[in-house]
């Protein structure tokens, strides 16, 4: 492997591990949920959600990557057989599903920006009908879109080492000095308090609550790209001698401490600027793009400072998403280099294909709601695959051959049994709660496969997908041309 598709450093490889994990979610989501679920019992059942779940999947995604030299298609492939190619393509296929109108929404975070270094979020300005303006004019939100994979694409066109490490190595820390900066105003506001106690104090009666525990496994999974091939896909540009325990954990803290400086930096400057406790409480429950680009745009101007702080948080908005967004275009290239093509023609052919497709995203806002609630949920399957994975190839194994042997911190027997029990627990509970939740939403839409948020829109274009994959594996299996690079 030449070195400009390989990470030349540790820190390279964290810092787009790190990035590829701290996205949009943990800017605009994970405050909601904390506060909603209990604020310190969330954030307690969150960080068990990061050892029960994300990182034993982390280190068994880093573990196939580095193992087999391939993206997720030309990696199951290996590991398991040929006849679980499918597997591997179902991963490709839903983040890039994802990256369709993630990209769009990385344009939005663009955006805002632009607007706040344009001093546009005055006092007693309408930001919602800033929002719906910007929304619903498609010159816009197309340009921004094809300005984030664009910017994207010319980023993995350069390589490993000359784009995406080079790249991360500089927004990644940035990202949480630009946070770290936000979180620092916010406390220090006059009744910042009542908002640090609603994030932070504990509500040890919502633990009961099934929602609680369910939302904070929610959150981790799609938090930290767990499942998703993301990790996966980097490891195969890593050493053999990274360790994959502390590469893995580092990414699960560093995604949630991002979290925690996105909820420092938000829910006290709700709480401290809002004329009242309802409307504090109202602006968090309006969901995610009504936090941000209204509510927050919106309190801004009435911020001591506030005309520095909101551009330093819309670029670290912009950061968060950059990096992930960049993460999820490597899979799709990744899987076209491992079936023969060149890296540069891998990078136009994703980019181009992903402002194409990511059209209708960009100029109808349901059908990105659509989308969003189709893939996301998709995630969890993905991160069952891995499991399958681990289960085809023997958990023991895995640990003793493939994670331990350069480990400092060695993974006991306690990993296997994680992975191999509780993993799959949590994945049919996370899942079938999904479903449930779009059958109680939409009690008498439900069943309408083409509702935005139905859960039979969830079922029907999963069963397309799952149909074209198993029709195309051993297509799949056979596409698949380079042979494993190794990297000492």
């Amino acid at each position: 492997m030449s070195s400009k598709d390989q990470f030349l450093s540790r820190w390279g490889f964290v810092a787009a591990a790190i990035g590829m994990a701290v996205g949009t979610g943990n800017i605009w989501r994970f405050p909601r949920m904390a506060a909603q679920y209990g604020g310190g019992a969330f954030i307690l059942a969150y960080t068990l959600a990061l050892f029960l779940w994300s990182v034993p999947l982390l280190m068994a995604e880093m573990s196939i990557g580095r193992k087999t030299r391939r993206g997720p298609i030309g990696g199951f492939r290996d590991f398991l057989g040929r006849r679980y190619t499918w597997m591997g393509a179902w991963m490709v296929m839903v983040c890039m599903l994802i990256t369709f109108y993630y990209s769009v929404v990385t344009g939005w975070c663009i955006k805002y920006f632009v607007l706040a270094v344009g001093g546009a979020f005055k006092e007693g300005a309408d930001t919602a009908a800033l929002w719906s303006s910007f929304l619903h004019t498609p010159g816009q939100t197309l340009f921004f879109h094809f300005l984030a994979i664009g910017l994207c694409g010319f980023i993995i066109y350069k390589g490993i080492h000359g784009g995406v490490e080079r790249v991360s190595k500089l927004m990644v820390p940035a990202l949480f000095v630009f946070l770290i900066v936000a979180a620092l105003r916010a406390v220090t506001l006059d009744g910042a308090g009542q908002g640090l106690t609603y994030l932070f104090v504990p509500d040890w009666a919502k633990l009961a609550k099934p929602a609680t525990w369910l939302q904070a496994f929610t959150q981790s999974a799609w938090s930290t790209g767990a499942g998703w091939g993301l990790l996966l896909t980097y490891a195969v540009y890593t050493s053999r001698k990274e360790d994959i325990p502390q590469n893995c954990l580092m990414v699960g803290f560093g995604d949630q401490t991002a979290a925690l400086l996105a909820g420092l930096a938000i829910v006290p400057t709700l709480f401290a600027l809002s004329p009242n406790l309802e409307s504090a409480q109202a602006a968090m429950a309006s969901g995610n793009t009504g936090l941000t680009f209204i509510s927050l745009a919106k309190l801004f101007p009435k911020m001591p400072g506030g005309f520095i702080i909101a551009p330093v948080f819309f670029l670290a908005m912009v950061f968060a998403a950059f990096t992930s967004l960049i993460a999820e275009v490597e899979v799709g290239v990744r899987a076209l280099m491992d079936a023969g093509l060149s890296r540069k023609k891998s990078t136009l052919f994703v980019a181009g294909g992903t402002f194409i497709i990511g059209i209708p995203s960009a100029v109808v806002p349901s059908f990105l709601d659509n989308q969003d609630w189709v893939w996301g949920v998709a995630l969890l399957v993905s991160g069952f695959f891995v499991i399958i994975a681990v289960w085809k190839y023997g958990a023991d194994k895995i640990r003793n051959e493939l994670i331990n042997p350069s480990a400092d911190i060695k993974m006991g027997r306690w990993w296997s049994l994680i992975i191999k029990y509780v993993a799959p627990v949590i994945f049919l509970f996370l899942l079938g709660w999904w479903f449930f939740e779009g059958v109680v939403d939409n009690p008498k839409t439900w069943w309408k496969p083409f509702g935005t948020f139905t859960t039979a829109t969830i079922l029907f274009q999963w069963a397309i997908l799952l149909v074209v994959l198993l029709l195309a594996n051993k297509f799949l299996a056979k596409s698949i041309k380079t042979a494993p690079e190794e990297v000492d």
